[in-house]
């Protein structure tokens, strides 16, 4: 038998070609983070300072949460063309900002427990040091935001009105710079009270308010990675959409139906149809064409011939 040129049949299931911009901008950021952790634990020992020694070592779980952002980006794009990989390798960046987001939830648990404790027990503060560090990671943390800013897929909507998720990954780092510029902001708001009002509950209480916040977006940064990791798209009204144009013709029932997500803005649809007409696979792609999020579509057909589409 002559071998066939199967290339007309055939295509990649590479979906996602990376966020370049982001992966970039996230080694940069590591960098940043990790000088900042060592000169601010560094300080704290040469200046028996707790809370710098704190503060320096509360930025070493981001920075290593911002390093399995940069791993996350070098495993999706290394195995990229990986055959074992049904649909490509992307959602190893969504497994990379999963797992950041859990460690992010780790921190607003550490600091909620800290503040709570040091607001019973305070401890003597160092203002003039604190605030000056609290300045400067303040700096640095608006830095490392907007280079991560700078590599972010804007926001948009599909026209079948499925719900757009950007970068997971590098929505993951960019939240936990924030978190951490926000706590330099609520540092600084509390140190300042301190200092000038003798506050020294306020820097605890600051603490607390600031866990609550950063455990607010670890639990959305869960649920929406989660959902990517576990399928759930079940709910979206894209899968609507695709029954109404496959069931268009009046002839036709979709039976089952999967969606699976195999890019930020690329849809994998597995559909069963029974039908009394004609069509064949290709015509109910054809149906779907439209939708340019599916870049993958699977029909199997039933036919009931002699009989109507069921109601």
């Amino acid at each position: 038998m002559h071998e066939t040129d199967l290339s007309r049949w055939t295509h990649s299931h590479v979906f996602d070609h990376g966020n370049p911009a982001g992966a970039r901008n996230t080694r940069r950021v590591v960098i940043v983070t990790a000088v900042m952790m060592v000169v601010e634990i560094l300080a704290g020992w040469t200046y028996g300072s707790m809370a710098l020694l704190a503060d320096g070592w509360h930025m070493s779980t981001h920075a290593s949460a911002l390093g399995m952002t940069a791993v996350a980006y070098a495993l999706a794009r290394r195995h990229a063309q990986d055959a074992r990989f049904s649909f490509g390798a992307w959602k190893i960046e969504t497994l990379g900002g999963f797992a950041s987001s859990v460690v992010l939830g780790l921190v607003a648990l550490y600091m909620a427990a800290e503040s709570t404790w040091r607001l019973f027990q305070p401890h003597v503060i160092r203002y003039d040091q604190a605030l000056v560090v609290a300045a400067i990671g303040l700096v640095v943390n608006l830095v490392c935001a907007f280079l991560l800013k700078d590599g972010r897929e804007v926001d948009g909507h599909h026209e079948s009105g499925a719900s757009h998720h950007h970068d997971l990954n590098l929505r993951a780092a960019y939240v936990h710079v924030v978190a951490d510029a926000m706590t330099s902001v609520l540092a600084i708001a509390a140190l300042t009270g301190g200092k000038l009002f003798n506050w020294r509950w306020l820097d605890p209480a600051m603490g607390i308010v600031g866990s609550v916040i950063v455990g607010a977006w670890a639990y959305s940064l869960i649920r929406d990675t989660g959902r990517v990791l576990l399928d759930r798209e079940m709910d979206l009204p894209l899968v609507q959409e695709i029954r109404r144009a496959i069931e268009c013709d009046g002839e036709t029932r979709v039976t089952d139906l999967h969606l699976l997500r195999v890019g930020p803005q690329r849809f994998a649809c597995v559909l069963s149809v029974v039908t009394a007409g004609s069509k064949d696979a290709d015509e109910y792609r054809l149906a779907l064409q439209e939708h340019a999020e599916l870049v993958h579509v699977t029909v199997e057909i039933t036919r009931r011939e002699g009989h109507a589409a069921a109601p």
